[in-house]
């Protein structure tokens, strides 16, 4: 592995790519009712268009990130990008339900680059910076997903949902070919394993490493409730009284832009010793944040105010956990990753379909409850398994 620290240069296109990456599996949040509208689906069910995504992500990160343990990255990243300029076209070009929904997962299992690159930037990084380099990369992430849902509802309002996926593929295009010239050609240690061993140890790697495990089951918590709040959210801001455009909707993802900023500085602390601790104030920020939220359709500053806070939360508890599961095994981080983003990705599955279905029943306060109870128990888990105060007391049971 090498030793050297990685040029802003290369850590920029990293974080270029995994939002551009990231974005494809976000474009769909907004469009939701305009989906629905295309192919008669009721909104009690549209919310599986996100769920179906979400399960070809995590099929994805349990088949393919493992492969950037054993394969050559540079080829890997290049050709993921290559087939997802294939499933988004798929996507902008269909013609029925089925179509649709076909394009929609495989979005979602090609969208697992993100995380290739991402342990590939954690590999290059020396052990003292990688949490920062985690941090800049995931602020890439962070302001990818943003800008899906901010470019998604304007491009929307002007041309129409479909033309939103044929810009995307002429980006994810664009970035293949860009990575291929710019990528580093030298090979990174391979794992000895077969590609059936190699997805073995994934699971191998939760029974011996107690921090992905426990990090895992928080991420599981934290995504479920990040698609509870942004799965529903066009319904309410599309319905009378408030009846927002497309455009308007999608600039409430600029309000999480905080959570690019608590992504970075989250890496400095979780550098510094801090990231238990990080950990635990950004999980009591996302459950507050669901208070000024329930009065989304009474006030939309209240909306935005609980945006901020969530997301600014949410990535906090995201690059502390990426950052402490990294220092494990320098050697297995794409394993390591796909364990980790498989459990945000079923989280991710449950909140999509879970929030749509009690929007149907219960409105948006019923989505707020929801939202809060998974919160508050991400956060009974952290005290109870994750907390400094709780690996302090453990400690003299281990001498």
């Amino acid at each position: 592995m090498s030793q050297s620290p990685l040029s802003g240069a290369v850590v920029l296109l990293f974080a270029i790519a995994c939002g551009l990456s990231v974005a494809n599996v976000y474009y769909a949040q907004p469009l939701l009712d305009a989906m629905a509208d295309s192919f008669a689906m009721d909104h009690a069910t549209v919310g599986i268009v996100i769920t179906l995504t979400q399960i070809g992500y995590g099929v994805g990160l349990l088949l393919l990130v493992p492969l950037g343990d054993l394969l050559n990255r540079r080829r890997l990243i290049v050709g993921q990008l290559l087939l997802s300029t294939f499933a988004v076209l798929l996507v902008a070009l269909s013609s029925n339900r089925f179509w649709l929904l076909a394009g929609m997962v495989l979005t979602g299992l090609l969208a697992v680059v993100t995380q290739v690159l991402v342990a590939y930037a954690a590999n290059l990084a020396r052990p003292e910076q990688r949490g920062h380099v985690v941090g800049l990369v995931t602020s890439g992430i962070v302001v990818g997903l943003l800008l899906a849902r901010t470019v998604s509802g304007t491009m929307a309002d002007l041309a129409g949902w479909r033309s939103v996926y044929v810009l995307s593929a002429g980006l994810t295009l664009l970035m293949a070919l860009m990575l291929w010239r710019i990528l580093p050609t030298a090979e990174q240690p391979r794992a000895s394993e077969s590609y059936g061993q190699l997805i073995r140890s994934v699971f191998t790697l939760f029974r011996k490493e107690k921090v992905l495990r426990d990090r895992a089951v928080l991420a599981l918590l934290i995504f479920a409730a990040g698609t509870v709040l942004w799965t529903p959210l066009v319904l309410p801001l599309r319905a009378p009284p408030l009846s927002l455009s497309h455009t308007q909707i999608g600039l409430f993802g600029l309000a999480g832009a905080a959570g690019a900023l608590g992504a970075a500085r989250a890496g400095h602390l979780a550098d510094r010793g801090l990231a238990q601790w990080t950990s635990g104030v950004a999980l009591v920020l996302m459950l507050v944040s669901w208070l000024a939220i329930a009065f989304t359709q009474s006030s939309l500053w209240a909306l935005l105010l609980g945006v901020i806070t969530f997301d600014l939360g949410l990535q906090a508890v995201h690059v502390t956990s990426q950052s402490l599961i990294y220092s494990v095994r320098p050697e297995a981080q794409s394993r390591l990753a796909a364990g980790y983003m498989l459990f945000y990705s079923v989280g991710s599955a449950l909140g999509s379909v879970g929030a749509t279905m009690v929007y149907a029943w219960a409105g948006w306060i019923g989505v707020c409850a929801l939202g809060a109870g998974i919160n508050l128990l991400a956060l009974i888990y952290w005290r109870v398994t994750l907390s400094p105060a709780t690996a302090a007391q453990a400690q003299p049971s281990q001498g």
